[in-house]
């Protein structure tokens, strides 16, 4: 069987249609066309049926795919091991951080990746969780780290490894926290709260905590990145919760101070790679600080 046209009838069953295939790997619908004609001739039978302009899988086509899809996940598994092996010079580690993940969180879980053996040249991205997972994809990131697994709503083929599970703590700036002489929680509906928005899962999670709690607090203010919420926080524009692991780095200065802890509502956060079982040495170190260094500040 020729893998070359295996790899296009991937392609074209993956974007649902030659034309958006072709578009996507820059090869014109009529190559395409006659490359999966020519698999199909070769394993007898047609992988898609013809329903007007659309192209639809035949149970042998959805077979076929099953296998395509893990055949080219071991190959670009296979890729990331071998570009990684030493060979003298630094290892490009590319990795992407969900914008909703704590920097500073995110620095401690990355920091170990720079301490391996070989030289590293790090390259780190920030963007939606979406577009990373698009790019961890196609093979330009390594690593993904994220405040969730993968959605099932998204069709990649990744896997999630969790590293760290924290709770929530409540930061607040003194002359705020004076203000009301409420037990916690109970203190939280008497302070205005700023939040992170509902598309991170801390946001999320922190809404249905609350209203376990029976609160309704004066959200002053939502945010899509968390330094620009502690920021704020760190005025004393309002209460802002930060993983416990981290709240030691918002109450050194005696400036702010902790005004409770959500113990009950744990915070988790992954890697996220094409590696079932990770091998590549920055991400393996990740991995390892995470089990033993930050979790024991849990």
């Amino acid at each position: 069987m020729n893998l070359k046209h295996l790899y296009y009838f991937w392609k074209v069953a993956k974007h649902g249609g030659v034309i958006r295939a072709g578009e996507a790997i820059h090869i014109t619908p009529q190559t395409l066309s006659g490359q999966i004609k020519l698999l199909e001739d070769s394993l007898g039978t047609p992988l898609f049926s013809r329903e007007g302009r659309s192209m639809v899988l035949t149970d042998a086509g959805r077979l076929a795919l099953e296998y395509a899809d893990e055949l080219f996940a071991l190959g670009a598994e296979l890729e990331q091991v071998i570009r990684h092996y030493p060979k003298g010079r630094p290892t490009e580690f590319r990795v992407g951080v969900s914008d909703v993940v704590p920097k500073s969180l995110a620095y401690r879980l990355l920091r170990p990746a720079m301490k391996v053996p070989e030289p590293v040249r790090i390259v780190c991205r920030e963007w939606q969780l979406e577009r990373l997972l698009a790019e961890l994809a196609v093979h330009r990131l390594d690593l993904v780290i994220s405040d969730a697994p993968i959605p099932a709503s998204v069709d990649v083929r990744a896997y999630s490894h969790r590293l760290v599970e924290s709770g929530l703590s409540f930061i607040a700036h003194q002359d705020l926290a004076a203000q009301t002489g409420l037990p916690f929680p109970q203190c939280l509906a008497a302070l205005p709260l700023l939040v992170p928005s509902d598309d991170s899962a801390v946001g999320r999670k922190l809404k249905e905590w609350l209203d376990k709690q029976r609160l309704r607090p004066n959200i002053v203010g939502e945010f899509d990145d968390s330094a620009l919420m502690t920021a704020f926080g760190l005025e004393g524009n309002g209460v802002f919760p930060v993983p416990s692991v981290l709240e030691a780095e918002y109450v050194k200065d005696n400036s702010t101070v902790v005004l409770g802890r959500a113990s009950d509502l744990q915070l988790e956060y992954y890697a996220l790679s094409v590696e079932r079982k990770l091998s590549h040495p920055c991400v393996v170190a990740i991995a390892d600080s995470a089990r033993t260094e930050l979790s024991n500040r849990l």
